[in-house]
């Protein structure tokens, strides 16, 4: 299970390798993405608080990148945080997430990027349920659910 601890070396000593690479110029994203998933992912953007589709979904499945279709979260991890982004509180594997020390509007953070395409996703913060005590804080154009049935 990740920790604060190993989300913040990360962020400084490198990030874990993942299974893949892609990578694609801007104008493949544009023409794959809507608008609102290419200013988010490949631009960095946030959606507003609550607007996102699956910030209240709590549906049975799996969260894929919505650029790359890498597996990143799972339903069973999802929790309400409150904030108004879907959250959750651990990555699927250890090498799905890119972590990033984000020092942008007079804040230092840590920003999580799918680590397959580096599409942006949001951020991970330090005040999350127990155990890990983790809140990744995720943008819903950042991800798509693969809703199933687990019996």
């Amino acid at each position: 299970m990740l920790t604060w601890k190993d989300v913040i070396n990360f962020s400084v000593n490198g990030n874990p390798t993942p299974d893949k690479r892609v990578n694609k110029p801007d104008a493949y994203w544009q023409a794959q993405l809507t608008p609102e998933q290419f200013r988010i992912t490949r631009q960095k953007g946030t959606e507003r608080p609550h607007s996102g589709s699956l910030c209240s979904t709590y549906d049975s499945g799996k969260y894929n990148c919505v650029c790359c279709n890498t597996l990143l979260f799972d339903s069973i991890i999802k929790f309400d945080s409150s904030s108004g982004w879907p959250s959750f509180t651990q990555p699927i594997k250890l090498n799905a997430i890119k972590y990033e020390k984000d020092s942008s509007n007079g804040m230092i953070r840590v920003e999580v990027l799918c680590n397959t395409c580096d599409a942006h996703l949001g951020h991970v913060f330090p005040d999350g349920p127990e155990p890990s005590g983790l809140r990744y804080c995720v943008n819903s154009e950042s991800i798509q659910l693969k809703r199933e049935d687990y019996d």
